[in-house]
């Protein structure tokens, strides 16, 4: 089972209310049902959404309601569920503000008017026209598709109002509302009331920051190292030319003492360098103090191969 139809299993057994049931059914209708003046007909893959679909009608609208299972040869055998309704037709398509001549229209703001009928329209929408990629098997991705312009835009606005960001573009002839922020996904599942899909994504999401973290951190790890391997090289070269050119006498004790360390430990860090001195000299030193020190043998060999 998918990730998507997992959660759609879990919206379509999820109870809720009759203004939800209508905001729910309004936009499966729209974005799902063919529409003559006689019939309306929906086809589904999922059963539990088709189930969910039949006892939203018979609430709302108490018809008669035929349903034919099929099975479809396309990749693989599945089964396919038709409903279809040929009763109340006017009704329903009014209710639900749907035109009986196979447009769609535009619900206006002052339709939804609360959150709740908002989500439960995004909802709807999701059942017949979105996916949720699996989060352990790709990166996030949550999309909804459509046939026109101005329902991805609808859409999107809906989306907008309640808080999600969203982008749109256009692929092939349908246009794609997509979201790609972990966080938002997250968000939206929850408001889809989908407690255990949530908690699987949130464990998934929780894993790979982690990973990415740990990754990130042994990045940084390495690129140290490197920097320090390849700043112990180029100090041993400096000290190297003090000692070839006889110029380690014009340091003073306590740089010598750096020198001669910093020659014996060349892959060790300034910390580690400052830790090694402090416990074996009792010279108490710290990472800016072995920068100082390090700083005044480059200035002198800049200084003599400056005078040769």
């Amino acid at each position: 089972m998918s990730f998507s139809t997992q959660i759609k299993e879990e919206i379509a057994k999820n109870p809720i209310n009759r203004i939800e049931i209508q905001s729910e059914l309004s936009a499966i209708l729209r974005y799902d049902a063919k529409i003559t003046k006689d019939l309306i007909s929906l086809t589904f893959e999922n059963a539990s959404v088709a189930r969910r679909v039949y006892t939203d009608l018979k609430e709302l609208f108490n018809i008669p309601i035929k349903i034919t299972i099929r099975n479809q040869k396309r990749l693989r055998m599945k089964q396919i569920y038709i409903l279809e309704v040929k009763e109340k037709i006017d009704e329903i398509l009014s209710k639900l503000l749907i035109q009986n001549n196979n447009k769609k229209i535009t619900i206006t703001e002052n339709n939804l008017i609360d959150r709740d009928e908002k989500i439960s329209y995004i909802r709807g929408t999701f059942l017949v026209t979105g996916s949720i990629s699996d989060p352990s098997t790709s990166g996030y991705h949550m999309e909804f598709v459509f046939s026109i312009k101005k329902d991805a835009l609808f859409l999107q606005k809906l989306l907008h109002d309640l808080g999600f960001s969203s982008k749109t573009l256009k692929r092939n002839n349908r246009y794609m509302v997509y979201i790609k922020s972990a966080e938002v996904i997250s968000d939206i599942i929850k408001t889809f009331k989908t407690v255990n899909s949530l908690f699987y994504f949130e464990d998934i999401r929780i894993y790979r920051d982690h990973k990415n973290m740990v990754n990130r951190l042994n990045n940084c790890e390495i690129a140290n190292q490197e920097k320090t391997t390849e700043t112990g090289l180029k100090q041993q070269k400096m000290i190297s030319y003090l000692k070839e050119y006889d110029l380690v006498n014009l340091l003073d004790e306590k740089t010598k003492t750096i020198l001669e360390y910093r020659e014996k430990y060349p892959e060790s860090s300034y910390q580690e360098l400052a830790e090694i001195i402090s416990l074996e000299t009792g010279y108490k030193i710290g990472k800016s103090g072995i920068n100082h020190h390090l700083i005044k043998m480059r200035k002198l060999v800049e200084s003599h191969q400056k005078n040769q």
